[in-house]
């Protein structure tokens, strides 16, 4: 998912199904046809008409049904089930430097990013990186740089609005993300069109997503891209080596723990941690509260199992697994969101 943070997601709660007697009612995803005639998002899914729901009734088993289980989710389930927590959105500040707004786009792997003024409880709008590069170009020459001159406005949503209700207003709105406001105007989270089109049809995966049962990776031999969450003793019989003492083994079960406790707070990004062992600990992403992902260069001579199947016990499974939908109703749903885009 390129369009926001690529660190931890939400998960969306479990729900449950209505009786079959029942029909939830919900007036915004009923089919959407705009003013210029143009076939709205939910016509071109294909998900409300009455020949699914015909089709569903008549063959219990078919591909219609199975259909029918995500559209429930547009129903039931609100922004505050799929948002990215506020800990996790990549923003940027207003007065940040055209060079660095650069690095942040490459980092990150984001095509838009929320700037905000201060703190991110003031949000400004959006930069999205096509006004970027028309302007001053995809490696920030050209020009003098004025971000303010570029923002694209911010859409805005309460985290009890049913997912249903927000992929219209994004559809009405023209804009892929909303950054998601409590009741007493700060930001709670952010949301993408990508992550509410996933609850109806199932993940949808680009270039940038990592695999989230993949707390590891070689970059090349004795050196690894790791996130903070990894599991140190997991971590540690991969690679061969011993990273903390036994009595410090009750206190610490990460390995962005093990970095904190090294560096006594929480480490910048960049900054470099060495071990007593001789490893190098780089820190690749961070905010002021909590590190994120590690570079780990290990001593000469360990570090010998380094793919990702060596770590069978590191790996997340999810609690709500996506569902199962038909190549059709995916190719069908992929097209409406280019149309979209």
């Amino acid at each position: 998912m390129g369009d926001t943070d690529a660190g931890s997601r939400a998960a969306p709660r479990a729900q449950s199904l209505p009786p079959s007697n029942q029909t939830p009612v919900n007036d915004a995803a009923k089919p959407v046809r705009s003013s210029s005639g143009k076939q709205g998002f939910w016509s071109r899914l294909g998900l409300f008409s009455k020949a699914a729901d015909h089709s569903a009734a008549s063959s219990p088993a078919t591909a219609p049904e199975v259909r029918k289980f995500g559209i429930l989710n547009l129903r039931r389930m609100s922004i505050e089930d799929v948002y990215i927590p506020k800990a996790d959105i990549v923003a940027v500040p207003s007065d940040i430097k055209k060079d660095d707004l650069v690095q942040v786009f490459r980092e990150s792997g984001m095509t838009r990013l929320p700037v905000y003024k201060g703190t991110l409880d003031t949000p400004l709008g959006l930069i999205h990186l096509k006004d970027f590069a028309l302007t001053h170009g995809f490696n920030g020459g050209g020009g003098r740089f004025n971000l303010k001159a570029i923002l694209r406005p911010l859409l805005f949503a309460p985290p009890s609005m049913p997912i249903g209700v927000m992929l219209t207003k994004m559809q009405t709105e023209r804009t892929h993300m909303a950054l998601v406001i409590d009741e007493y105007g700060g930001v709670d989270g952010l949301v993408t069109l990508e992550d509410l089109v996933e609850q109806v049809i199932g993940e949808i995966e680009d270039e940038h997503d990592i695999d989230e049962g993949v707390f590891w990776s070689a970059e090349k031999p004795g050196v690894y891209i790791a996130q903070a969450k990894t599991p140190l003793q997991d971590f540690e019989a991969a690679i061969g080596l011993k990273l903390v003492d036994e009595e410090d083994e009750e206190e610490i079960d990460t390995l962005g723990g093990l970095a904190f406790m090294l560096a006594g707070r929480v480490p910048a990004r960049g900054e470099v941690i060495p071990h007593d062992s001789g490893a190098e600990f780089t820190i690749v992403d961070a905010d002021p509260r909590r590190i994120k992902r590690i570079r780990v260069r290990l001593p000469d001579g360990t570090g010998q199992a380094g793919s990702l199947s060596s770590a069978p016990t590191a790996s997340v499974v999810s609690a709500n697994p996506p569902p199962v939908i038909p190549p059709a109703a995916t190719s069908t749903a992929s097209q409406a969101l280019a149309k979209e885009a």
